[in-house]
């Protein structure tokens, strides 16, 4: 048998029936499942030096297990000297067996790591996805301290099939997520 990650087992085995039992569900089509998470780091300072774009998705890349790509500024903005098309920063887009692993990681040793950590503000955007920020890339430990330049925040997206927030929240409650009171 081939390598199945250890969140997506736990979907299908306990958290598939929790969720069609909470909310009654008739089919198992209807309950909702993460579809993908997406890493973004903006880099403001890639406008003076080019260098810190590259930095970023070498350390990206190392997070995440996947390529990360540049993003590049979709117009002018002469206050702070940026031209369109200047790469600005990096993401990453996780589908499948990545995101799961990632998701592990995440939840099991990335969070855990942060300065003073409670948990996290339970702030949805209406739609069933979540987006909350990392202060420091350091609380991953595929980052090398010593290698570190510049310590970078960056968004984590995660995207649900959910129809609503709390479908949402209890799906990610049900993955273990460190949600705050």
């Amino acid at each position: 048998m081939s390598y199945r990650p250890r969140l997506k087992d736990r979907y299908n085995e306990e958290i598939v029936p929790s969720l069609q039992k909470e909310f009654n569900y008739k089919s198992v089509m209807q309950v909702p499942k993460l579809s993908k998470i997406v890493l973004n780091q903006g880099v403001g300072e890639a406008t003076s030096d080019k260098r810190l774009v590259d930095f970023a998705i070498e350390e990206m890349s190392n997070i995440s297990g996947q390529k990360a790509v540049v993003t590049y500024s979709k117009k002018d903005i002469s206050n702070f000297k940026l031209r369109k098309g200047m790469p600005i920063g990096a993401r990453v887009t996780l589908r499948g067996i990545k995101m799961y692993e990632f998701l592990d990681r995440l939840i099991s040793s990335a969070l855990p790591r942060t300065r003073d950590f409670r948990g996290v503000k339970s702030k949805f955007d209406g739609r069933g996805n979540y987006t909350f920020g990392v202060k420091e890339q350091i609380i991953f430990p595929e980052i090398n301290i010593d290698k570190v330049n510049k310590i970078t925040g960056m968004d984590i997206t995660l995207v649900t099939s959910a129809p609503t927030d709390e479908e949402a929240k209890s799906l990610l409650k049900n993955f273990g997520f460190p949600f705050a009171n």
